[in-house]
């Protein structure tokens, strides 16, 4: 359609069920397109250099009359004639302007990083948490300004104040790893840090888990802890039933008084990551198969595995399902998410039991270790655990039973004994490994 736009045209025309165009008859090249919805933009049509067919936005009727449209494309078409792109320049502008407006780290996590991790990696945002806890006075900072200098300075004062190698490198790794993923999307032109190293760490350091008695003391401190609650509940009701007040819900004939108790036994048999545990649903646990199941989701791997349950972790889920029919997630929070915090409880818990210098995270370990202790194959307890890289379960490796004991005490015997007479039973002869044929 070809009409001279004037307001009182603008007024008559009536939107139809497909978008439409008018081109003006007194500038070429400037046009109304009309949406279905009746919104009605201004655009001016040319060829580039390259005789591409383009079109470049000049904005709506409710901004600007058909006179103030039509002489901004009569500027962009004498632009157009002096060789330039108008509609790349916008795009140039717009991605400069957006690239100065997220170039701080906090805007970049904020808005770019934050929501890419949540979307693609296991179920938490602690990595970006992480940087934001680390990393306080970058935060402002422009990225591509930060330099390694800065952060071989930061990394060397934290270590003055008594931060672990270990703490240390995962920090720097996570903002690390958002430089390069903002260098990857255009936003800096490079990871302005990326040839930092990490500091050197034992590669198999020892891990804390709990003995026998540090077991009973917390199984006990737990059990203790179920009984509190519950009395105190009591005594509340019946304080509200005297005046008149609704009570609620008796934890009499429960199992346990809430999640904490359920929770720590489940990790205790089963090593699954706190994360995981948070965002359990009651569909991946097969009480019936005595199964769960961590999908690839919320593995820190990514990859869905199967994990048995014994009979304490299944006494436990069995109990806590019956106490919260109704809810998907095993663990709910008190408004129905997953629930994102024992910090407290279990802090209250540890001093109880009297064990010190134990994370959640050590749980993991514990199970990992008594595994191991047991005979239990490293590749399987790899399996369990999920670990990509049995290197990473190697670290549980000296807690196995095996043969350098007995190795080490031949040195106690007879130093002019022959090898066949001390080195037998550890070493066997070619028969019995197959001979030497």
């Amino acid at each position: 359609m070809r009409h001279k736009l004037t307001i009182r045209f603008l007024k008559e025309l009536k939107p139809a069920e497909k978008p439409i165009e008018v081109f003006d008859t007194e500038q070429r090249g400037f046009f109304l397109r009309v949406q279905p919805t009746g919104l009605m933009t201004y655009y001016v049509a040319y060829r580039n250099g390259e005789g591409r067919q383009r079109r470049y936005r000049i904005g709506p009727t409710t901004t600007f009359s058909p006179e103030q449209a039509r002489d901004i494309a009569k500027e962009r078409l004498g632009e157009v004639i002096k060789g330039k792109d108008v509609h790349a320049e916008r795009a140039e502008r717009r991605r400069t302007a957006e690239q100065a407006r997220i170039k701080t780290l906090k805007i970049f996590l904020d808005e770019h990083y934050a929501p890419w991790v949540e979307q693609h990696h296991s179920p938490n945002t602690a990595t970006v948490a992480r940087i934001r806890a680390a990393f306080p006075d970058l935060l402002d900072a422009p990225m591509s300004e930060l330099s390694t200098w800065q952060l071989e300075k930061w990394r060397t004062h934290r270590r003055k104040i008594g931060r672990a190698v270990g703490t240390i490198n995962r920090d720097l790794s996570a903002l690390k790893g958002a430089l390069s993923r903002a260098a990857e999307w255009g936003v800096i032109e490079a990871n302005p840090i990326a040839a930092i190293k990490p500091l050197k760490t034992d590669r198999l350091p020892q891990q804390r888990f709990l003995d026998v008695d540090e077991a009973r003391r917390l199984r006990a401190a737990l059990v203790a802890r179920d009984e509190e609650i519950k009395q105190a509940r009591e005594r509340a009701n019946t304080w509200r039933r005297e005046r008149g007040y609704p009570e609620r819900e008796s934890l009499r004939g429960a199992r346990f008084a809430d999640h904490l108790t359920p929770l720590v036994l489940v990790s205790l048999n089963t090593g699954i990551r706190q994360s995981a545990a948070f965002r359990l649903r009651w569909m991946n646990v097969d009480l019936k198969g005595r199964m769960l199941t961590i999908r690839g989701e919320f593995a820190k791997s990514s990859q869905t595995r199967h994990i048995p349950l014994n009979d304490e972790a299944t006494e436990a889920l069995t109990a806590w399902r019956n106490q919260t029919a109704g809810n998907d997630l095993v663990w709910p929070g008190r408004t129905g998410e997953p629930l994102n915090n024992v910090k407290r409880a279990w802090g209250r818990v540890l001093k109880v039991a009297q064990i010190r210098d134990f994370r959640w995270h050590d749980l993991r370990h514990t199970f990992a270790s008594w595994l191991v202790m047991r005979g239990v194959p490293l590749n399987t307890v790899r399996d369990l655990l999920g670990h990509g890289d049995i290197k990473t379960t190697l670290r549980y490796a000296h807690l196995a039973p095996d043969h350098r004991a007995e190795a080490v005490s031949l040195l106690d015997q007879d130093p002019l004994a022959t090898k066949s007479e001390s080195y037998s039973e550890l070493d066997p002869g070619p028969d019995e490994r197959g001979g030497n044929r």
